[in-house]
């Protein structure tokens, strides 16, 4: 494997706020309010406004707030200040909405999000029945099912780390996590799971077979000893979506990785299977 492209151990969102702290662990402090995800939300919207401006039309913002600001009778033109009056001015232009707007509609989001046919499952799905989000504590989900896995997962109250190569994939899942007050919940590390290493216990991995895609068998082994190393007892690893005559990793050879954990392999549609394996008490 080639040496990563970055620091992996510390992921974070490809859309950092300019005002986030540079703390590296920030990501898993359990500030769970919708007020604080909504301050959040209206953070990042307003900075993303700014980057996608010229320096002339911010310019052109910091006029109109110094004229508003002098219409004041009484104040103190400080930079904190002025700035201050251009985000109130973007929230204006952007027509963000107030606090108790934005909480309805995260309510209702996150109503869509938790119902597994939202994202394409049925109830019965492998990832639904073996997994209990409510009891389960930090999730690893890797390959092309990432966007909708830590989605769902999120919504029921998981922390959730998706390893994604791709930029785009990352920048949906955490524009809608986002969305959905769910920001503290879900990491995104843009690597793919060969060179990610885990910084937490993890209570469930989900993986695609293309998450191994690329991986040489001692790669595909290096890396699957050290997610069960990772895991919780009573963890359980699920590889969804394992088709016929287009397995990265055959059925055999997932048994014979996780041999002495509880193993299933379990109908997950027409034509497609999912390996459950669960970790039992040491």
């Amino acid at each position: 494997m080639s040496s990563p492209p970055n620091d992996l151990r510390n992921c974070s969102s490809p859309l950092p706020s300019k005002r986030a702290s540079d703390d590296p662990n920030r990501h898993f402090v359990r500030a769970r309010s919708l007020k604080h995800e909504y301050e959040l939300y209206v953070e990042r919207e307003i900075e993303q406004y700014k980057d996608s401006l010229p320096r002339n039309a911010l310019l052109s913002i910091g006029d109109d707030a110094v004229s508003a600001l002098r219409q004041q009778s009484q104040f103190v033109l400080t930079e904190l200040v002025l700035w201050e009056e251009v985000d109130r001015i973007i929230m204006r232009r952007l027509r963000i909405p107030a606090y108790p707007t934005w909480r309805r509609r995260c309510f209702r989001m996150l109503e869509q999000y938790r119902r597994p046919e939202h994202w394409g499952l049925r109830p019965e799905s492998a990832l639904v029945r073996a997994i209990h989000p409510e009891g389960e504590g930090h999730v690893l989900v890797a390959g092309e099912a990432a966007e909708r896995t830590a989605l769902y997962l999120a919504a029921h109250g998981c922390d959730v780390t998706a390893v994604e190569l791709s930029a785009d994939v990352l920048d949906r899942v955490l524009t809608a996590a986002g969305a959905a007050g769910l920001t503290q919940r879900v990491r995104g590390c843009p690597t793919d799971i060969g060179h990610w290493r885990p910084d937490v216990p993890l209570n469930a991995v989900v993986c695609t077979p293309a998450a191994f895609a690329g991986l040489t068998t001692s790669e595909r082994v290096k890396v699957i000893e050290l997610l069960k190393e990772a895991t919780t007892d009573g963890g359980v690893h699920l590889v969804e979506t394992i088709v016929a005559g287009h397995e990265a990793m055959s059925v055999a050879e997932l048994r014979d990785r996780y041999a002495g954990w509880q193993i299933s392999v379990e109908r997950d549609g027409t034509a497609s299977k999912a390996f459950v394996a669960r970790k039992g008490a040491a």
